[in-house]
């Protein structure tokens, strides 16, 4: 069987965090820069060897002012941490199109582990001929883990941004080669 390396099309790609404001409502942010891929044994991604990685830089949540304090210290600190990796290292069937993706993510200096549900949207030709592949993702993750250290509780006793972070994305690769 031939191996097939699959790459990200940032096009039809979204890849989104979730926090608690104050723990009242939810603030959604994405990061625009990014890149990944996928090297699996033909079109079997449970044999699949996932790399991803997200230029910090360009995270966007709607406010200029929350996303350069994203930026700094107290979150990623982007001038010595420029970007955050993902790196699959087993996939686990679930049940159907449901798997767990276990890897490992790197955020700051900081590598944990992090299982991700994933549920594959199927293969598929597009007008060009071209192969595309799509999945959807959701995990959690505790920013403090990763040094993300902000730390402020308002008078009622609530944490201005929750230490919980909710994951989820959209994915779609292509081939970009076969091995």
């Amino acid at each position: 069987m031939n191996t097939k390396k699959w790459t990200l099309d940032p096009a039809h790609t979204n890849i989104q965090f979730k926090a608690k404001h104050l723990m009242i409502t939810t603030v959604t942010g994405n990061f625009s820069s990014f890149s990944g891929s996928v090297e699996t044994e033909g079109d079997d991604f449970s044999t699949g060897k996932f790399s991803f990685t997200a230029d910090v830089s360009s995270i966007s949540t709607g406010s200029t002012d929350r996303d350069n304090h994203l930026k700094s210290d107290d979150f990623f600190n982007v001038e010595s941490f420029p970007h955050l990796t993902f790196v699959g290292s087993e996939i686990i069937k679930v049940d159907g199109d449901e798997f767990e993706l276990h890897g490992e993510m790197t955020i700051r200096d900081v590598t944990k582990p992090v299982v991700l549900k994933v549920e594959i949207g199927g293969v598929a030709v597009d007008p060009w001929g071209n192969t595309k592949a799509g999945f959807s993702f959701k995990s959690k993750l505790n920013r403090k883990d990763f040094g993300l250290k902000f730390h402020v509780v308002n008078e009622a006793g609530n944490l201005l941004v929750s230490d919980e972070i909710k994951l989820e994305g959209e994915v779609q690769l292509g081939i970009a080669e076969a091995v």
